[in-house]
């Protein structure tokens, strides 16, 4: 060329260089191509439009698979793809080698990659030699570091034997893929198949129970610990003259047999095999080596995990019975939820045991914690709980014995009692399936919750005492009530009100939206209170907590079914009733009656009425304990359907003398129990029983008060 003239055209260079141009865009799905770049594909030497399908048919099918991580990757680190490629004739023949230099794009609003670069001959060596399967990238340590990144994450988050068979299974090596892969593992003086890949089944059958002084190379790794690299058929022939035979008929070119080592031992071989000649270069041998032992690793992991579940769900098996023999009269259904993380046995639990006496005993509890100790300190309780019940002991005197039993176990271990000191939370309850009596020990557990024949719910106050494993010789009075017909029980641990960031309170008026809103037996009631704590809409109502706690469940619904449709019934009105028993001993049960009371009133439309009832029912209950030697026994009855209900409560006493209205001076400290009753109630009245006597108040709710739900209990 000569000073001063043009310069050629970029198509003319190229050209004279025999390079070609083309264009990718996988939006599009389309290839364009220069005349030059045309003929290296074996088209006609004439520019055209390719779509990827028959792109891809011009390639080597393992090339095509290498381009795209290479793209990739090149985009990831702005750097040029660089990639040899064998281009491929209509029979399946090797036509040339080219070189492909590219600046990949990647437009995040498309989702696709863009890619211009040239295509070039090269010289590809001869198959079999040492560089006939060189680096297929032009950076071969890049692809290598790329590769084994993303084996290494897939491989970390396997969870299972099967999973990580299949992580393996898919893998697919820079510059050199296998078509067939096995895991040997080892069970006793014989290999074993843990998993394969690339082969029909029944395929690995003769190679499966081999004995390890067979001659075979998965047998001698084991034997050795040292790896075996077979490159080509006349040299498995030659090392395995015996198990060639075998290896034969599957047609594999080149072998690789490496050591799963794990802690020291080797645990199994993993073999690769190639349909092609593989040299197994250095470059190429550490790649199969690091995956090798990733993949000792990960199947180390996934076994320890396997292991785990198997025990803990033969532990939860074994320390959550069924609930047994159903009770006559009575549903009864049960749930225990774990927490998820770990161990998925905790310290909760729930238990049903037939008593001597033809009555049952209900049982929910939770010990402190929710790791190993826990779980098995719980099946220890639980065994106690069972001994002491069959034994015939009231409801007071097994929880009292089970805590004497907690409080040895766990101050007995080690030099420093207080070390691993645990207490349990227990609720003891034994039915009566003929008259539906209850009768309840509580051990510092959550109230029992009611749900009545119309659909009311409301918590059950009882008398209760120390966490068990607290104090050696504690005292737990007991409670006693009827379940209604067409009432339910339920009785829970706290995580099933405190799961989801919920406290005490807030927790309640979940659990209580779900029940009063279902309808449907006990099996659905439970399946539905599981579903309120950690079902999709769970999270639409997380508690006022900053955190979303969770915690292990346990739920015991027992209802008995109501005589007649739509449950208990009076002259044709539903009744809503609830009893309560107040002992001169325990005046502090007086604010449970208050707060009892409001909760049967929850939804009463009147809430100047509800504080009325809730002063006249502590004055009555008062007046009882102060003016007699006698215990109280409150009995609160709602009839009639909304509005326009009828709120009836007496107290019964046994004391004779009847109350008199007087006029107590200003200063008076009593006198004016009678006064408020007039002033308050609708009507009210006095009535003589066999033995002592019963006061009573009625209370008619007003059609047109304005609505004000008390959903929240306690407050009184």
């Amino acid at each position: 060329m000569r000073t001063g003239e043009p310069l050629p055209s970029v198509e003319d260079v190229l050209g004279a260089l025999a390079t070609g141009l083309w264009h990718w865009d996988t939006a599009a799905g389309l290839v364009s191509v220069d005349a030059e770049a045309a003929r290296l594909l074996g088209l006609p030497a004439e520019p055209t439009t390719l779509t990827e399908a028959q792109t891809r048919a011009r390639l080597h099918p393992v090339d095509w698979n290498e381009i795209t991580g290479v793209v990739r990757l090149a985009v990831a680190e702005n750097t040029l793809a660089e990639v040899r490629v064998r281009i491929m004739d209509g029979d399946g023949s090797v036509l040339r080698v080219v070189r492909s230099r590219s600046k990949p794009s990647y437009d995040p609003g498309r989702q696709a990659y863009e890619l211009i670069g040239t295509l070039q001959e090269v010289t590809e060596p001869t198959p079999g030699t040492a560089a006939a399967r060189s680096a297929v990238t032009g950076d071969w340590r890049r692809s290598r570091e790329a590769f084994l990144l993303d084996a290494g994450r897939a491989l970390a988050e396997a969870r299972s034997t099967a999973e990580v068979l299949r992580v393996v299974g898919g893998l697919s090596m820079p510059g050199f893929s296998p078509d067939g892969l096995v895991v040997f593992g080892v069970e006793g003086d014989r290999l074993t198949i843990t998993g394969q890949h690339g082969h029909e089944p029944g395929d690995m059958n003769p190679f499966s129970h081999m004995p390890l002084a067979t001659d075979y190379p998965a047998a001698e790794v084991v034997r050795t610990g040292r790896a075996v690299y077979l490159s080509s058929p006349d040299e498995y022939k030659d090392r395995y003259p015996v198990t060639w035979p075998l290896a034969r008929i599957f047609g594999r070119s080149s072998w690789a047999f490496l050591p799963l080592t794990a802690a020291g031992r080797t645990m199994g071989t993993w073999m690769a095999a190639f349909t092609y000649p593989v040299a197994f270069t250095p470059d190429e041998r550490a790649v199969l080596t690091t995956v090798a032992r990733m993949l000792a690793q990960a199947l180390t992991r996934a076994g320890a995990a396997e292991t785990e579940r198997e025990l803990t769900d033969g532990l939860q098996r074994s320390m959550l019975p069924s609930l047994g023999p159903e009770i006559p009269g009575m549903l009864m259904a049960a749930r225990y939820i774990p927490t998820g993380g770990g161990l998925q046995v905790g310290g909760d639990w729930y238990d049903m045991i037939p008593l001597p006496s033809g009555r049952f005993a209900l049982v929910i509890g939770d010990v402190q914690g929710h790791d190993v100790r826990a779980a098995g300190l719980m099946g220890q309780l639980r065994i106690a709980l069972r001994a002491y019940a069959a034994e015939g002991h009231r409801p007071d005197a097994v929880l009292t014995r089970a805590s004497r039993f907690l409080h040895g176990v766990t101050t007995a271990s080690g030099d420093d009692p207080l070390a691993d000191l645990r207490f349990a939370t227990c609720l003891y309850a034994e039915a009566d399936p003929a008259t539906g009596m209850l009768e309840i020990a509580r051990a510092g557990h959550p109230d029992p919750v009611i749900r009545m024949a119309d659909g009311t719910v409301m918590m059950r106050p009882t008398t209760g005492g120390l966490p068990l494993g607290v104090d050696p010789d504690p005292d737990y009075p007991t409670t006693r009530f009827t379940l209604e017909p067409g009432e339910t029980l339920m009785l829970c641990t706290d995580g099933l009100i405190e799961t989801g960031g919920h406290d005490m309170e807030s927790g309640w008026r979940r659990l209580r939206a779900t029940l009063e809103d279902h309808r449907g037996d006990p099996e659905s009631l439970a399946d539905a209170l599981v579903q309120a704590v950690h079902g999709p809409s769970s999270h639409h109502t997380t508690g006022p907590l900053a955190d979303r706690r969770e915690d292990d469940i346990a739920l015991l619904l027992l209802s008995r079914p109501a005589e007649g449709r739509g449950g208990t019934v009076t002259a044709g009105r539903p009744v809503r009733r609830t009893l309560l028993s107040v002992a001169q001993d325990e005046p502090d049960r007086i604010a449970e009656a208050r707060r009892h009371l409001r909760e049967l009133l929850h939804d009463w439309t009147s809430p100047d009425q509800v504080d009325s009832a809730v002063l006249l029912v502590s004055e009555m209950v008062t007046n009882v304990l102060v003016h007699t030697d006698a215990d109280a026994l409150l009995l609160a009855e709602v009839t009639g359907a909304r509005t326009g209900r009828r709120l009836r409560v007496e107290v019964f006493d046994a004391g004779d003398d009847l109350p008199h209205k007087r006029r107590p001076g200003e200063l008076a400290s009593s006198g004016r129990g009678v006064m408020l009753i007039e002033l308050l109630a609708d009507a009210w009245g006095v009535d003589p029983r066999g033995e002592g006597k019963s006061i009573w108040f009625e209370l008619c709710e007003p059609a047109d008060a304005p609505g004000d739900a008390w959903a929240v209990p306690g407050g009184a």
